[in-house]
């Protein structure tokens, strides 16, 4: 239970987000759903939920288990028709979606780990649609300086904070981290426009679970509270991750 809320307090702002933007996206049919495209998507922890609310969503994963996965819970959730998964990645997007065909395209944690972060951009932005709506999600550098100083670990924090790829140390399992200025500068150049830069589990990593799940109301404090600091340029610098929405 535990996990499972903290798991939803940690996308809930993400899926907030979005789902203002793709309702402000228009339509030919408004009674249609939206085509989206969901980047190593795995099991389908946004692309069902988009498909519950009508939207056609094709999952582009690695992972056979993973799309295993996505086929039982979109099975589960009675929207098989509506979610199609693909094995593959970042360079197959382009031909697995094909040129200008989605209203969206979701990227959640992929491009800390593709082989070239501005060529995948390049092929998101080649399958979207114009005027389609990009949802990036990617971990921060400042944040793994602040975790790795709080632990002790100064050295790889100075590391992390001066490395390119804000890694702090061979032993890294994240191959690399953004800040928010470089993000937007390579967004820039693969011709996007952004729109709303969001601090993501600014809080929700520090607060104890045990308090989140035994306080009333705590994991509606919590909610809110990432809510209202999300924006803040202070409190987003710190956050473990960002949430970008962006147009091509």
């Amino acid at each position: 239970m535990v996990d499972r809320r903290r798991r939803s307090l940690r996308t809930a702002l993400v899926a907030e987000a979005l789902r203002v933007a793709l309702a402000g996206r228009p339509r030919t049919d408004p009674a249609a759903g939206l085509d989206i495209v969901d980047l190593g998507g795995g099991t389908g922890g946004f692309a069902v939920p988009l498909a519950v609310e009508g939207h056609r969503v094709t999952v582009i994963d690695p992972s056979p288990d993973a799309l295993a996965s996505l086929e039982r819970r979109a099975s589960d959730e009675g929207v098989s028709k509506l979610v199609r998964g693909v094995q593959g990645d970042a360079a197959d997007l382009p031909e697995v979606a094909g040129e200008a065909s989605a209203d969206a395209v979701l990227c959640h944690g992929v491009l800390e780990v593709v082989d070239d972060p501005a060529q995948a951009l390049q092929a998101m932005a080649s399958v979207l649609r114009e005027g389609g709506v990009l949802s990036l999600l990617v971990a921060q550098r400042n944040a793994v300086v602040l975790a790795r100083a709080l632990a002790g670990h100064l050295t790889e924090a100075r590391t992390a904070l001066q490395d390119p790829d804000g890694r702090w140390g061979a032993a890294d399992p994240m191959p690399r981290r953004f800040d928010e200025t470089a993000i937007v500068g390579q967004l820039a150049e693969a011709g996007f426009m952004v729109h709303t830069v969001h601090g993501v589990r600014t809080f929700t990593d520090l607060v104890p679970a045990a308090m989140v799940d035994s306080e009333p109301g705590a994991a509606e404090a919590l909610a809110d509270l990432e809510r209202a600091a999300s924006q803040h340029p202070a409190f987003r610098a710190l956050a473990p991750q960002l949430h970008i929405l962006a147009t091509r």
